[in-house]
């Protein structure tokens, strides 16, 4: 599967780098990945949204704060689907201040991490995190335990 990242900025604190370095490198162990930062100064609709879609036929899922919450097993079962529908699974992740409407209304879906509110580094961690942890169920290692 080609999984597309695009956020807001990049992690700036080292324990973020850390992570989000780690857990994407991981990904590339079980799907195709491109990252892309859009730098905090550009970050109009229009650069996010010609990011989302630069891929092929992308799916397109808006992080968003109050987005529905996905289980491990539910997210991995997300990305089964994608997988058999040949999408390209494409998440936008926002800047400190969220996406705006316009870019969540153009998304084919919203999700959120969690009912808690995490650091814009932190969310990005746990989401690169999240999608290896249900790569991990979906190719049955034993990880996700």
């Amino acid at each position: 599967m080609k999984i597309h990242i695009v956020t807001i900025g990049e992690p700036k604190l080292a324990y973020a780098k850390a992570g989000w370095e780690e857990y994407t490198a991981r990904l590339r162990h079980y799907h195709t990945i491109k990252l892309t930062h859009i730098n905090d100064k550009n970050n109009d609709d229009a650069h996010v949204l010609e990011a989302a879609r630069s891929g092929s036929n992308p799916y397109t899922v808006a992080l968003t704060i109050d987005g529905p919450q996905l289980s491990s097993q539910l997210l991995a079962k997300f990305m089964d689907d994608k997988t058999n529908q040949a999408r390209e699974l494409c998440l936008i992740i926002g800047g400190p201040d969220g996406l705006s409407e316009a870019v969540i209304n153009q998304a084919d879906r919203c999700l959120g991490l969690s009912a808690l509110t995490f650091p814009h580094d932190l969310a990005m961690v746990v989401l690169a995190e999240a999608l290896y942890r249900a790569s991990t169920l979906n190719s049955g290692h034993p990880y996700h335990r």
